[in-house]
Parts: C-alpha cells; sequence; structure tokens
C-alpha cells in the first residue's frame, strides 16, 4: 500500500520547474537555437512531458514570454501610484522600469528575440495584450491626474509615453556591450547606472511638464 505520506508529483510546480529553464534556453539561444532536449536534461524529465503541459515547442516558447511579461506587469501594479502625486507616481514607474530592465536581462533578451520573428508569437496570444493593456491604463490615470492638477501639458498618448520610458531602459540592457566597447563606458557601474535612471526621468517629467500641447 502506498505511503500516504509520499506526495504525488503537484503538476503546476513541474510546469513551472520547465518554465524556468525554458526561460534561461529561450534568453540564452533564442527560439532557434533552444533545444527541448536540453530543457528536459536539466530538470530530469522528459521531452515527452514537456509536450505533455505545452503542446510543442513553439507552445513552451509562448508560454515563457506570457511569464515574462506577466512578471513585470504584475510587479507594476504593486507599485501602489495612487497614493503618489502625479509626478511622483511617474517617476515611481521610470525608476522601478529601469530596475527591473537593469535586473532582469534574460527579459531583455527574450524581447529581442521576439523581435526577430516579427513579433508573430505575440500576436497568438490574447493574454498577452490583457495583460499588457494594465501598463497604459495606469499610465493614462497618471497623465489625466497630472493634466487634471495642471502638472503636465503635453497631451502625450500614453502608449508613446510608454515607449518613451521603456526604450531607453531596455536600450542600456539590450545594447550594453556594444555601446559599452564602442565608447569605453562601464554600463554596469554604479555611478553610470544612478545617472542614466535619472536623466531619464528628468527628461521624461519634464518633457510632460515643459511641452506645449502637441498633436498625436
Amino acid at each position: 500500500m502506498p505511503d500516504p505520506a509520499v506526495r504525488k508529483p503537484d503538476a503546476e510546480k513541474t510546469r513551472q520547474n520547465i518554465l524556468t529553464v525554458a526561460r534561461a534556453e529561450f534568453a540564452e539561444h533564442g527560439l532557434s537555437g533552444a533545444r527541448v532536449d536540453a530543457i528536459a536534461a536539466r530538470i530530469s524529465t522528459t521531452k515527452r512531458m514537456i509536450y505533455y503541459y505545452f503542446g510543442s515547442k513553439e507552445g513552451l516558447y509562448l508560454a515563457v514570454l506570457e511569464q515574462v511579461y506577466g512578471g513585470i506587469r504584475r510587479l507594476e501594479q504593486s507599485l501602489d501610484l495612487d497614493r503618489l502625486s502625479p509626478v511622483e507616481a511617474l517617476r515611481r514607474m521610470i525608476d522601478f522600469t529601469f530596475d527591473y530592465h537593469e535586473q532582469n536581462p534574460d527579459f531583455v533578451r527574450l524581447v529581442s528575440v521576439e523581435n526577430i520573428h516579427h513579433g508573430e508569437h505575440l500576436k497568438r496570444s490574447e493574454t498577452l495584450r490583457n495583460l499588457n493593456s494594465t501598463v497604459i491604463d495606469s499610465l493614462r490615470t497618471i497623465l489625466a491626474r497630472g493634466r487634471a492638477g495642471g502638472v503636465f501639458h503635453s497631451e502625450i498618448d500614453a502608449v508613446d509615453l510608454h515607449m518613451m520610458i521603456s526604450a531607453p531602459c531596455y536600450y542600456r540592457v539590450s545594447n550594453r556591450y556594444t555601446f559599452g566597447t564602442l565608447f569605453a563606458r562601464d554600463m554596469s557601474a554604479p555611478e553610470v547606472r544612478e545617472r542614466h535612471k535619472r536623466m531619464i526621468a528628468d527628461a521624461i517629467v519634464g518633457y510632460l511638464q515643459g511641452c506645449a500641447t502637441i498633436a498625436v
């Protein structure tokens, strides 16, 4: 008779273990270069088991994308921005985005991989479309509060603002080796990192505060 103290394998734990290893594999080798056999070997499972959970290599890759985007979006929702002034809320969002990219280079690499594939896998996921609407809603609320209070004067769209925030944060990580080598600058040096964080926040907040109304 089976020992009742021995638990059956936890399906969700197994699924998460697969995703964790797959995230590293896809970030390192891309979709084309990643090997399901290598993922299976690292967690002592089988390719058949991975396909049982995710259907295919592409299905696993899409699940990884949903996981990484879900991670940043969930953390954004915990920032408690509504209790801050519009300027403070915007700066907190910028600082968070900067730090998240800095601390999660695999996220940046996976986004780069999907751009190589022209975003074709993202298009298949309604989950991703729903996930990424939350950051736009948050920025839209910050902008509305700032305009209502006479703090922000630009009519910039929330999606464009999201791009303004994300682009330099992403670039610092995606291009840190080429940029750092070409211009002999250590992008990971604490003083450089803090200076860039401050520059990005000051530039965006200053734009919203001092720019005349523009058409978008």
